[in-house]
């Protein structure tokens, strides 16, 4: 069976840099130490990464001893607060580092062995920043919340254990597969079927109806935050990739063995009663009632929700900006004109963007090449049908219930979940 960490690495990431990841990457095989060869080990002052010069007896006994060794050696976090570690040794006596997963601007992930259980987890270690730290506690409160109300298990990331390590906050989760947003990036963006997107939007509005019912509000849902349970996939034919020529062969596509997702990354999530003035969610997936400074809710999560959907049909995110008026045309070229009531009620940070009861556009536009950015983009029925060869018509009711403008009119997670997408017949056509 093939993994989704066997993708070539040959194609170029047509997408725009986007903002810093927050998932893990999807977990490899470990490498086998070899006799003589310690990878990332360390000797006195000096790291190896290369063939050690100590005889094979003394190596040996110096991993054992290794192991036994509750903590290495003290080293200095990096300039960002990261924590400096080498490959094989351990984080806490428990816990043996085998690789580096991933990394982000909350920290690192490290695949680790936990030596009390015999299993391989992932090990999320938080900057030592204090804004990072706090982030994580606020994690932690919630992971052990939904765990407590989630006896299944099934939803959300599962946490093991968590710990304070050298004023780095650990905490320990089960090992997942990878990322939507790698699955897509490693599958050359090549849309989900729309009876997969199906499956994983009803775990998604299941996750999020479920937070919602607990007065929680996650404020950073995107492709990155949902993990496949299992990295395998199976390949399949690819006939809508036309070949060149007769000696390309056959185009395939990968699609998930399983369509089971868990959500993961709380370090951003609210409480339904905290202050709710500042921004939240990443830029591509963020509610215009964000960006124009109104107050959020419940509601930003289901816009979220809306974006995902779309690129998982499509392959590539709906709103690829960096800048707000940019994004608010990129809205209204899509979903149609901004409500004027909203467009009133702005905060003066965001009245920049609006001119005489309209969004300033393309008037205030930054340049030539933003204009046509917002231009070349089709309505969001276009683009459904674009992508999706039966269920468009149910998707894209789903999607403007979805999308709604207006918070207090969008749909909520449950009754997303009613909607003829997920209850009517998947194949019938109207």
């Amino acid at each position: 069976m093939d993994y989704v960490t066997r993708f070539p690495h040959n194609h170029t990431d047509r997408r725009p840099t986007k903002r810093p990841r927050l998932a893990w990457e999807t977990p490899q095989a470990h490498a086998k130490a070899q006799s003589g060869m310690y990878c990332g080990q360390e000797f006195g002052n000096l790291t190896s990464y290369g063939p050690s010069r100590v005889h094979a007896d003394h190596a040996n006994m110096f991993v054992k001893g290794l192991a036994q060794s509750s903590t290495p050696q003290w080293r200095n976090d990096d300039k960002d607060g990261h924590y400096m570690f080498a490959l094989g040794e351990n984080l806490t006596s428990r816990y043996k580092i085998l690789k580096k997963i991933g990394k982000g601007t909350f920290g690192q992930v490290l695949d680790c062995l936990d030596r009390e259980t015999g299993e391989t987890v992932a090990i999320k270690v938080v900057r030592s920043i204090k804004k990072y730290r706090e982030a994580a506690m606020t994690e932690i409160d919630v992971l052990e919340l939904l765990k407590k109300y989630d006896r299944s298990g099934i939803r959300f990331v599962q946490i093991r254990n968590w710990f304070d390590y050298r004023n780095h906050v650990c905490i320990v989760f089960e090992v997942l597969g990878p990322s939507l947003y790698d699955f897509l990036r490693k599958n050359n963006y090549r849309p989900f079927p729309v009876d997969l997107v199906r499956e994983i939007g009803r775990q998604l509005l299941e996750c999020v109806a479920f937070m919602h019912d607990l007065r929680l509000i996650h404020t950073d849902l995107k492709p990155e935050n949902l993990l496949l349970v299992s990295p395998e996939y199976v390949k399949i034919p690819d006939y809508k990739v036309v070949c060149r020529s007769p000696t390309e062969g056959t185009y395939y596509r990968r699609l998930p063995k399983s369509s089971a997702i868990k959500v993961i990354d709380f370090g951003s999530t609210a409480y339904e009663d905290q202050d709710h003035n500042y921004i939240v969610s990443t830029r591509h997936y963020r509610a215009p009632e964000v960006i124009l400074g109104l107050g959020w809710s419940y509601p930003c999560d289901i816009w979220s929700v809306g974006c995902i959907l779309v690129e998982l049909c499509s392959g590539e995110a709906l709103f690829q900006t960096h800048e707000n008026l940019e994004h608010l045309a990129m809205m209204e070229r899509v979903l149609g004109p901004l409500p004027p009531h909203m467009l009133k009620r702005v905060e003066k940070h965001a009245e920049k963007y609006v001119r005489r009861g309209r969004l300033d556009w393309p008037e205030g536009a930054t340049s030539r090449e933003s204009i046509k950015a917002v231009l070349k983009l089709p309505r969001l029925q276009n683009l459904v049908m674009q992508h999706v060869d039966h269920s468009a018509g149910y998707l894209i009711d789903l999607l403007q219930g979805l999308l709604r403008y207006d918070p207090s009119s969008r749909l909520t997670a449950h009754e997303a979940l009613k909607h003829p997408f997920f209850t009517r017949d998947y194949y019938r056509r109207f």
